[in-house]
């Protein structure tokens, strides 16, 4: 019987916001953008759902945002038993996927959403302003 850890979900979004902030430390606008996309997926992923999320990353014109959404996935695919969710066959996958899968990968999607918005005020928490 396997236990669950909390750290699951906390570790490797840590790690990828971490990694998204030191790759782009010395453009405050982007840490912006980033900050902003983290902190509003959990409220555009209840609003609008997965798939448009999804879609979504193809269509930011902002590369901080369209940064983070691209971690948002590969973190889903981490945690997730679906594959491909990252990457170009995302939509695809998402497409063919039975509602109750669906359904489910949306639950674990907003619990991961919200574990964006946590990190991204922790981690960036000396970014200010609007992006």
């Amino acid at each position: 019987m396997q236990t669950f850890d909390p750290r699951t979900f906390s570790t490797p979004v840590y790690e990828a916001l971490q990694e998204l902030r030191n790759r782009n430390s010395n453009d405050n606008s982007r840490l912006k953008e980033q900050k902003s996309q983290a902190v509003e997926l959990y409220t555009y992923l209840a609003t609008w759902g997965m798939m448009r999320l999804k879609a979504e990353e193809q269509a930011l014109s902002q590369k901080g945002k369209q940064d983070v959404v691209k971690k948002y996935f590969e973190c889903l695919q981490l945690l997730s038993p679906v594959k491909d969710l990252a990457g170009n066959k995302g939509l695809d996958s998402l497409k063919q996927l039975k509602a109750d899968d669906y359904l489910g990968l949306t639950g674990l999607g907003l619990n991961l959403a919200q574990e964006f918005s946590f990190w991204a005020n922790a981690i960036y928490h000396d970014v200010k302003g609007d992006a």
